[in-house]
């Protein structure tokens, strides 16, 4: 281990064996509170290559726990990091920072397009400590090109909560104006951030302790099987998902993970006229934060997330035929 540049740079690091209670003895990373001969926890995680992983904790919950620092190579813990919302305007970007200042983010950055026009939440954003407000319109390239000159080499954490959502498929629409605005916002705004902040981000992700460790995306699961009543919208997240991926196997050499959180109908204005269940914003903040501390590459949040994922995996064309009823 200690020829490999990575293990060499951030020796000691600690490695151990564990015997399991169902009979195996495996070699695993070890955090830093374990001690020999004590009951340990097992989880597998993902490291910095995107290889799979086991990390063996203490038992119980020990103090700053989280803050070990071979369990932050395996993580993307938001406490420390400096992280920019991208849609401070929606209700999801704010509980998102609510949230990420609740977790211990050392600073949020919260994206406002003309911040010169008022919008709800403004005042509570404005007062706080930690929260700084920048202009980024991401469907503007010079917008989101200027915000990275300016604090692209702080961001550790990105997290993109563009949306755009309209009803309607393709055959009661006319024209293609609101298709148009879907792909600006959504995917064209997705390019612009990734060109934007993309290199930088890849480039911090070997930069000391708290650097560059994570994308998030939060993405309709409607991107997985189209749901006609919103077909352009889903179309949209569709094209949204597969540029994650990309940017995914982009990011992975710095050893920045990209997590896509998948969320079905949201109680926000767009989807008033859409029957329960739907998901809390506060709910998928939450879910931001418990997947960056988990490591993870995806999660589903709310009910109808879960159910799509379940029956797409067991029927697919079944799954097809219901969601245009």
């Amino acid at each position: 281990m200690p020829s490999d540049v990575y293990f060499r740079e951030r020796t000691p690091w600690r490695i151990g064996l564990v015997k399991m209670d169902c009979g195996p003895t495996i070699v695993t990373h070890l955090h830093a509170d374990c001690v020999e001969g004590a009951p340990i926890r097992m989880s597998f995680q993902l490291d910095k290559s995107g290889q799979a992983v086991a990390f063996a904790h203490p038992e119980g919950e020990t103090p700053n726990m989280a803050d070990d620092k071979q369990w932050r190579e395996m993580t993307a813990d938001p406490k420390f990091r400096r992280v920019l919302v991208t849609n401070g305007r929606s209700v999801i970007g704010q509980e998102a920072v609510a949230a990420l200042k609740g977790a211990g983010a050392k600073t949020v950055f919260v994206g406002i397009a003309e911040p010169w026009r008022p919008f709800a939440g403004e005042k509570l954003l404005r007062g706080q400590d930690g929260i700084e407000i920048v202009t980024l319109d991401a469907a503007d390239e010079k917008s989101t090109a200027d915000l990275a000159a300016d604090i692209g080499g702080k961001v550790d954490i990105l997290i993109n909560t563009t949306e755009y959502v309209r009803p309607g498929g393709l055959l009661d629409r006319r024209g293609t104006s609101i298709a148009r605005d879907e792909i600006d916002q959504a995917y064209l705004g997705f390019i612009n951030l990734a060109q934007a902040f993309g290199p930088a981000v890849r480039m911090r992700g070997a930069d000391g302790v708290n650097n560059s460790v994570a994308w998030v995306n939060i993405l309709s699961v409607y991107a997985l099987a189209n749901w006609p009543a919103f077909g352009a919208y889903s179309a949209s997240q569709a094209a949204c998902l597969s540029l994650s991926h990309c940017l995914r196997a982009e990011l992975r050499p710095g050893g920045v993970r990209v997590l896509n959180l998948f969320t079905g109908p949201v109680d926000t204005e767009w989807f008033q006229t859409v029957p329960p269940p739907k998901v809390a914003p506060r709910a998928i903040a939450q879910a931001i934060v418990s997947g960056l501390r988990g490591g993870l590459e995806e999660m589903y949040v709310g009910d109808v997330a879960e159910e799509i994922r379940q029956r797409l995996a067991a029927n697919p064309k079944a799954l097809e035929r219901e969601l245009d009823r």
